[in-house]
């Protein structure tokens, strides 16, 4: 596009083409971008496919339709509603792909199972097809179209396409055999995925089917879809694909820094890049996420509503930058990503982007992707909604990394609604000076072209337009000088400089065969005015071969349908093909037409004597070895006779100074004639008329250096000089090399069969790049050493790989001392402390023109550590090894010693160097900042996704988790490798007798005293034989509370038999075993004949020390139980507000705690009086605070179902579950929640007896212990 064109007046709306499709009494709308395309037949045709279904071929020049199809019904937006969007039909939304070696144009079409109902059909009735279309014909390629519905994704079973729900947006890409597309939804609509499917271009096979949400989140979690506004997806040609994501609420890293070599499997919020696999199947590769991932979700404010669109890497590159990307979301925000290491997840300082420049904040959303303008040092363009277009320059700072500075705005805003396009830029044949930027918008000028350099600042507005209903989020498409926009009221637009021509005349005008040096028969050419035209000059295009005659006086006017003529003859003076124009300029002061009317003149010059012509007159042989190629290099030089008679090879003078001689006789052999190491064969005596002879020429030097030898061939049509230059290079030597591991800065050589290139120790959740240098170690004479194989681990699985495919690819040549790197990685994901390293490697294969290299499979190590904490053995790994996450609660605590909770400062180590202190082989952190010891390992070990807390202490740590879905409580796990053996996962049950004891019911605690009170202990490690050796001399033994042992001859103070399930709580030594409850003693006893408990008693109250490992002080409470425990509705001005989980990054309510086992809802409710709420837990915990923590929400799961351990009528919560009480609220309140913060509480626990709790899961005793109060 020229600029002196696109700005003069000349240049304007060539015509409009109206679409006839009408469906439901609608206009058709043009949301997939024309595309512009050149047949078989020479005419240039612009195909159109619609919202409708509708495709059409449409002459590009003239508007006219040519053909038109539909391809089936649309789907309506009555199905999707209240998303409005596209309204009221949906079909042809993404811009399709042409295929210029099948003329096959791709495209998806949405569309329903009945094609003979116009009524909604609803959503699952939604069709999505892939259509490939031949642009001849119009017609369907044979195999087509693919219909979609069902597919399951690949990487997520779970996961399937529904095409009612879904919305294929983004351009669709052609990379070598496969089509690709990418999908979102309907305005974050239903429970969709992002999708990235790919096509066979030959068959339609489907041979890639991602899911942006590839598990294991729940299959109704939402979110990641591909849709960037219509742009397309990307690719390098070097085999990565490239896209960016919406948002989504799987969230998976949940503020944990991630390099982006181990991406998540959700990928929502980002930038990526996939490798492009031989099958056409993807791999995920690379990933960038905003620091802010999770705020953006909260506002819907997608970093994927702009393509990432790749900059031309021949003029935005930089040392550390090589190949750049920018993508600009919602936010405003403008990331410039380095392409070869796209940033991760928080990888930056104080956990923000790890991008080579800053994020530049736009004032307000950006939807279009970014215009680019390669020439005068480059720059990027950004379309604010609301704002002007802002321009940046890019350079690269002393640092090396790219600076994008803004340098210029647009005087215009874009629209105050959504609309404004992706920028375009254009060129006149790639000259600098030239550029153009363009651009359309729902409102003010629809169509605007800028200069592509701001001057002053500002951008100079060189043509505008008005274009009704232009379609959002679009682009002009170019094609021969003329711009094409579509609208959403069927109309096509085309905007050029007028192909209407004032004059219609005799062209073109052929002259056939005349020889050189005379005149051919005069032609009278004839011109008819098409419209009023003032003729002003009639001259020809600078050619001496045609002569002009008979022209009329100028200027002459010259009414519509006049005629004027004028003779033209041919008079070549040179053989062969030859023609030009005759232009006639006009000026007709109708802007429908042009200023100028070519009239085509042509003929054949021809010589009836020989006529001697030599081409090429240089010839050239660069970059040869000498002595690699027996024989030597060879060319060809043709020798033409273009006359009719036999031409005569006269001679030929050879001279090795210059073209002028002297010349110097030839050396003959069998070969050929011989000049230094150049020899000539094949040379004519003679040339038939109008025919070639090729003269071989060969080089084949014995020694470094330039050489030259010019020729003069001699014959009776004339002489000719060719000059033959050579330049013989020695071998090229290739040195390999790669960057040390320590950070030197040496180069270590790569040698044939000695270990690989190292990175060394790579910590776990970190990355290490180094680079390998390819260096053309030859002799300054060498010849330019090419990279002939290369197989970079671009893509693979593991822990190496190379950043890109494009590196030191096939195709490098590098000259003699030239040098040229590749970054490799070793990327270790995040792991737990004290895991064993592991090795991880990766192979290049690589042969180069060095002949001595051969071809090479060369290794890449890395070592992958992890940090080992607490006690250290003699070779510095840690004893305390990691056992894996097991499932907390199953049914009841499942290591008895906690040493602290609601610890700030909780990482791994802390807990080891604890449970170690006092004698546990196991420590377990939970929670982020809970630590629990044990002897016995816990029941259940689940996968390692399931812990996923990162530690309050260390958040590169895990310390437990909620598990993958977020439904129950983890621990992660370290063990010296001393700890007993799980317990069998078997129910929990009644033991029928232990020794001589045989099983006499469940008792409730005395009235007064103890039931059994003559003797007593506690302890974390109980079980029904370790209280009956602790009671072995006496006729009764009970186990209460879990962990509390009592012992007497007689039941008394008035304790009764109560139904064995009252007793419902597991012995905190042995889950399989029950151990009484809240108020509750399971019993044994001996040598007595009756189990009745009416016996009457003197009640007693008894004081005991604990002989075990703990002691307590017991105090009776006559509280009783009158039915199964309720939650109370109310109490002291608290209203309850149902059962609430735990929060997923704290406390639910964090402010303040207390715990003791005579809790009661009224206790709690006293304690928390300060405060806006509080909530029981676990029968016996009570937790204050203002507002909730994050995560914390209605529960569904009936998991509030332990009694209180004060009041077995009413209900405290659960394992992880709160009964949540509201001050002066009704129970259909909104509930505030907050981010909590939580803080370590510490406190002494005194057991007090209770009513007991008749079902839920074993609970620790905490008689006596001075810890943090946790569930």
């Amino acid at each position: 596009m020229d600029p002196s064109v696109v700005g003069s007046a000349q240049f304007g709306q060539l015509w409009t083409t109206s679409l006839p499709g009408n469906y439901i009494g609608a206009k058709e709308q043009i949301y997939s971008q024309p595309l512009v395309y050149t047949l078989d037949d020479g005419i240039q045709y612009v195909f159109i496919a619609t919202q409708q279904n509708n495709v059409y071929k449409i002459d590009a020049k003239t508007g006219k339709i040519v053909a038109s199809r539909n391809l089936h019904i649309p789907f309506l937006t009555a199905d999707v509603l209240p998303c409005t969007d596209i309204n009221p039909c949906i079909g042809v939304t993404a811009t399709g792909v042409i295929d210029a070696t099948t003329d096959t144009w791709y495209i998806t079409a949405k569309t329903y199972v009945d094609q003979s109902d116009q009524r909604p059909q609803g959503r699952e009735n939604g069709r999505y097809f892939f259509h490939a279309i031949d642009v001849n014909t119009l017609e369907e390629k044979p195999g087509f179209p693919k219909d979609l519905e069902g597919t399951i994704a690949k990487n997520n079973p779970t996961r399937m396409f529904t095409a009612g729900i879904h919305l294929q947006r983004p351009a669709l890409l052609l990379t070598g055999p496969y089509v690709y597309a990418g999908f979102a939804s309907h305005c974050v609509q239903y429970n969709f995925t992002g999708w990235i499917m790919g096509f066979d271009k030959s068959t339609g096979a489907i041979v890639e089917r991602f899911s942006t949400q590839g598990g294991k989140e729940p299959n109704n979690v939402p979110g990641g879809g591909v849709w960037m506004s219509g742009g397309g997806l990307a690719t390098d040609n070097k085999g990565s694909l490239y896209y960016s994501t919406g948002n989504g609420y799987a969230s998976q890293l949940h503020g944990t820094p991630v390099p982006g070599r181990q991406p998540p499997t959700a990928l929502e919020q980002a930038a990526v890049n996939m490798k492009i696999n031989d099958d056409g199947s993807l791999t995920v590769v690379d990933f960038f996420m905003p620091w802010e991932k999770e705020q953006l979700d909260g506002a819907d404010k997608d970093l994927g509503t702009t393509p990432l669109e790749l900059l031309p890497p021949s003029t935005f590159t930089c040392p550390n930058a090589r190949r750049m990307g920018v993508v600009t979301g919602k936010s405003g925000k403008t990331y410039i990503l380095n392409l070869d290491n796209l940033g991760g997840y928080q990888m930056g300082v104080n956990k923000l982007d790890a991008i080579p420049q800053a994020p530049i904040q736009n004032e307000n959303s950006v939807y279009s992707g970014a215009g680019v303008y390669p020439l005068e040092g480059g720059y990027i363009y950004i379309n604010v909604i609301q704002y002007q277009t802002h321009v940046f320059k890019f350079s690269c700072d002393a640092s090396g990394n790219p600076a994008f500075t803004k340098v210029g705005d647009s005087p215009e805003k874009a629209a105050y609604v959504l609309g404004v396009g992706h920028g375009a830029t254009t060129s006149f044949k790639g000259q600098s000076g030239t550029g153009l930027y363009w651009m359309t918008d729902v409102d003010g000028y629809n169509l605007r072209v800028y200069k592509a350099v701001p001057e002053g600042g500002a951008l100079q507005l060189i043509k505008s337009a008005n274009i009704n209903g232009v379609t959002k989020f679009a682009r002009p498409v170019f094609g021969d000088g003329r711009a094409y926009v579509g609208t959403v009221q069927g109309l096509l637009y085309a905007f050029g400089s007028p192909v209407n021509l004032p004059l219609t005349c005799t062209s073109p005008n052929d002259f056939g065969k005349t020889p050189i040096n005379s005149t051919s028969e005069v032609k009278t050419i004839q011109c008819q005015a098409n419209t009023y035209s003032q003729i002003k000059s009639i001259a020809l295009k600078s050619n001496t071969n045609f002569k002009l005659s008979g022209l009329p006086s100028l200027p002459l006017d010259l009414p519509a349908g006049q005629n004027i003529s004028f003779k033209a003859v041919f008079a070549p003076v040179a053989p062969g093909p030859l023609s030009t124009d005759a232009v006639i300029t006009t000026s007709s002061g109708d802007i429908k037409f042009s200023t100028t009317t070519p009239v085509s003149l042509k003929g054949i010059g021809t010589s009836a004597s020989p006529l001697f012509a030599l081409n090429p007159n240089t010839v050239t042989f660069s970059g040869v070895i000498v002595n690699e190629t027996q024989g030597g290099a060879t060319e060809s030089l043709i020798l033409s006779n273009v006359g009719d008679s036999v031409l005569t090879v006269q001679g030929i003078d050879y001279s090795i100074v210059s073209e002028k001689g002297p010349y110097i006789q030839p050396q003959q052999t069998a070969g050929g004639t011989k000049v230094g190491p150049f020899t000539f064969s094949n040379i004519p005596g003679t040339i038939a008329g109008n025919t070639d002879s090729i003269v071989k020429i060969t080089f084949d030097p014995t020694a470094t250096g330039n050489y030259a030898v010019y020729i003069r061939v001699r014959t009776d049509g004339g002489s000719k000089i060719a000059d033959i230059f050579g330049t013989a290079s020695s071998q090229p030597v290739a040195l390999l090399e790669f960057e040390a591991a320590d950070g030197s800065g040496r180069w270590i050589p790569y040698t044939e069969n000695k270990p690989p290139f190292s990175f060394g120790d790579v910590y776990q959740a970190k990355t290490k790049a180094l680079k390998m240098r390819l260096t053309n170690n030859g002799a300054p004479s060498a010849g330019a050493l090419s990279v002939t194989v290369s197989k970079p681990p671009f893509g693979v699985s593991g822990i190496v790989g190379a950043q890109n495919g494009a590196d030191l690819g096939e195709g490098t040549n590098l000259a003699a001392g030239e040098s040229a790197t590749a970054v490799l990685f070793c990327s270790v994901p995040k792991s737990q402390v004290n895991v064993d390293s592991y090795k991880g490697s990766a192979f290049w294969v690589m042969n180069t023109g060095d002949p001595n290299f051969g071809k090479q499979s060369i290794e890449f190590a890395c070592n992958a550590v992890a940090e080992q904490v607490g006690p250290l053995a003699t070779n510095k790994s840690a004893t305390y090894r990691y056992g894996g996450c097991w499932l907390e609660n199953n049914p009841g605590r499942q290591l008895s010693i906690q040493i602290a909770g609601n610890d700030p400062t909780m990482t791994n180590e802390k807990c080891i160097n604890g449970c170690n202190a006092q004698g546990y082989p196991i420590a377990a952190t939970e929670y982020t900042n809970e630590c629990w010891c044990g002897k016995r390992l816990p029941l259940t070990q689940k996968n390692e996704t399931d812990c996923n807390y990162a530690c309050t202490g260390d958040e590169t740590q895990i310390c437990g988790g909620n598990g993958y879905f977020r439904d129950h409580s983890h621990m992660s796990l370290f063990s010296n490798g001393k700890q007993l053996p799980s317990l069998p996962n078997v129910p929990p049950s009644i033991m029928p007798a232990a020794g001589e004891y045989k099983y006499n019911g469940c008792y409730t605690e005395g009235v007064g005293g103890r039931a059994l009170s003559a003797k007593q202990t506690a302890s974390n490690d109980m079980t029904v034989d370790y209280c009956r050796e602790f009671c072995s001399g006496f006729n009764y033994f009970g186990i209460e509370y879990a962990s509390e042992c009592y012992c007497d001859n007689v039941i008394g103070n008035n304790a009764r038999l109560v139904a064995d399930k009252d007793c419902g709580m597991t012995c905190s030594g042995n889950l399989t075993q029950y151990c009484g409850a809240g108020q509750r003693l399971t019993t044994y006893a001996k040598n007595v004949t009756s189990s009745s408990s009416s016996s009457s008693s003197t009640s007693r109250t008894s004081t005991g020390t604990a002989t075990g490992t703990a002691t307590g002080t017991s105090s009776s409470t006559s509280t009783s139980p009158t039915g199964p425990a309720v939650a109370l509705p109310s109490a002291s001005g608290f209203v309850h507000q149902g059962c609430y989980t735990e929060g997923t990054s704290g406390r639910a309510l964090g402010d303040s705690l207390t715990a003791y086992d005579g809790m009661t809802v009224e206790k709690c409710a006293a304690f928390c009086s300060a405060y806006s709420y509080f909530g029981v837990e676990y029968m016996s915990e009570c937790y204050c605070g203002d507002s909730l923590g994050v995560g914390a929400v209605p529960a569904t799961d009936n998991g509030c179902s332990m009694a209180c351990s004060g009041n077995a009528g009413q209900l405290c919560g659960g394992p992880f579950r709160l009964n949540m009480y509201k001050k002066g609220a009704s129970s259909s309140s909104t509930v505030t929640s907050r981010t909590s913060t939580s803080t370590s509480q510490t406190g002494t626990v005194t057991s007090t007896t209770s009513t007991p709790s008749a079902t839920g899961p074993a609970v620790v005793q905490k008689a006596a212990l001075k810890l943090p109060l946790v569930p």
